[in-house]
């Protein structure tokens, strides 16, 4: 019995996985269209965005950390890369190259302040969030960025698969987390966020810089941020000012339902990417059966307090 219980994962791994299975089934016995490949791959493209953000979350949070700009981050990429190549005639690629360094710059800024200048993480990234709003908002006049090239929303053009369209940038969201995961597992400059993340001090002490770690996490996070932008024009077609708002909190949700303690140094980045499923699976199901959305945002609520709760559970009786 002892021999199983130490092959079986920990219940924060397990948990994601089990409330999915829970969650369709559920919808499953409820709605006659949720078991559908369209209505599956449809839950995909509406999760794309926050889930590529979820994986720059994932790296800060590991590291004790946590990002409240990531949202806004992401919608000032868009803005950059839709109105340099609309205004300017930039060539595509390198419009998104430019939007992709605009959120990596924000990305160094929150990871300077935070190593060098030792401000709360927390602190820090609701600063740089008005800053990336205002930006947003300033630069683009508040106006939605019509004028868009193909290359930009090719990710949003969907392949057939079994007689089920699905998105080219759900194929590329699966990849990241595929990557991002084996860094974690298989290197050394992965397993250096987890140690960051149990105890920046040990760190040190075995000559491991953790302030370089953190700063290469944060810039990192900055990258996921500018391809989710991209992958936010490919869906909507647009660069829109006014996205990005609630996508912060999205993420952390996906991030704290996959498992991810919050406290730092546990956690599995392929958990974040269940959590966003479930929040999607949670609300095109909830949707088909017509219950109304702010239910939904209950129910997510309800969801993340149950997680943390385990999560501070679990790190109890490991002590």
């Amino acid at each position: 019995m002892s021999a199983l219980k130490e092959k079986l994962p920990p219940l924060g791994q397990l948990g994601p996985f089990i409330a999915l299975l829970i969650a369709c089934a559920v919808f499953g016995v409820t709605t006659e269209r949720f078991f559908s490949g369209g209505n599956f791959s449809l839950i995909l493209q509406q999760v794309m965005v926050v889930g590529v953000i979820a994986i720059g979350q994932t790296l800060i949070i590991l590291t004790a950390g946590i990002d409240l700009s990531c949202g806004m981050v992401m919608a000032l990429g868009s803005i950059v890369m839709t109105k340099i190549a609309a205004d300017f005639g930039v060539p595509a690629p390198l419009a998104v190259l430019c939007g992709i360094a605009v959120t990596a710059l924000f990305g160094l800024i929150n990871g300077l302040l935070v190593t060098r200048i030792k401000l709360p993480p927390f602190i820090v990234t609701l600063g740089t969030y008005n800053i990336a709003f205002a930006i947003t908002q300033l630069y683009s006049g508040s106006q939605t960025v019509t004028v868009v090239p193909d290359f930009m929303t090719a990710l949003g053009e969907t392949f057939p698969i079994g007689g089920t369209n699905v998105a080219y940038g759900t194929v590329l969201m699966v990849l990241l987390y595929l990557g991002v995961w084996f860094w974690l597992r298989e290197t050394g400059a992965g397993r250096h966020v987890y140690a960051v993340g149990n105890n920046p001090e040990a760190t040190r002490l075995v000559g491991i810089p953790p302030e370089r770690v953190l700063l290469g996490v944060y810039v990192l996070a900055g990258v996921f941020y500018g391809i989710a932008s991209l992958l936010a024009v490919a869906r909507i077609g647009v660069g829109d000012p006014n996205a990005g708002q609630t996508e912060n909190l999205d993420a952390i949700t996906a991030v704290v339902l996959g498992g991810t303690s919050l406290f730092g140094g546990r956690g599995v980045v392929l958990g974040s990417l269940i959590g966003a499923v479930v929040v999607g699976v949670l609300r095109n199901g909830l949707t088909l059966m017509g219950v109304s959305s702010v239910y939904q945002v209950l129910i997510t609520g309800i969801l993340v307090i149950l997680a943390v709760t385990v999560d501070q559970l679990s790190r109890r009786g490991g002590r």
